[in-house]
């Protein structure tokens, strides 16, 4: 089991985890098509994060046309570049499954307003 940890350790990301559910968020992956490799931009809020250590993922949720559209990404692969906190969320739960059901201002977040230290 000892080497099963050491070589997860080498893979996990500094400064992955600097974000929690409720907060919009912009995660840089890469994109490989053919030959080309290009980075896309997924904005959206976090509604869920599963598992822990190397396997922990995030479910992102943005609403696309109309249409809600979700993407789970592991926090720690190598296709993630970086992932940008756009603004905190202030939240009581820790799935937010429930905003599936609603649209428009019903679906959003009420925003944390961070006190800054002197």
């Amino acid at each position: 089991m000892d080497i099963i940890k050491a070589i997860e350790a080498k893979q996990m990301k500094e400064n992955a985890e600097n974000f929690s559910i409720g907060d919009t968020i912009k995660v840089y992956f890469k994109i490989v098509e053919g030959t080309t490799e290009r980075v896309q931009v997924f904005e959206g809020i976090v509604i869920a994060m599963n598992n822990y250590g190397i396997r922990k993922t995030m479910t992102v949720r943005k609403i696309s046309y109309g249409v809600g559209v979700e993407r789970i990404f592991p926090i720690h692969s190598p296709r993630i570049e970086k992932i940008e906190v756009v603004r905190y969320g202030k939240v009581r739960r820790a799935k937010l499954y429930y905003l599936r059901s609603r649209v428009g201002k019903a679906a959003k977040v009420k925003e944390l307003i961070q006190k800054k230290s002197v």
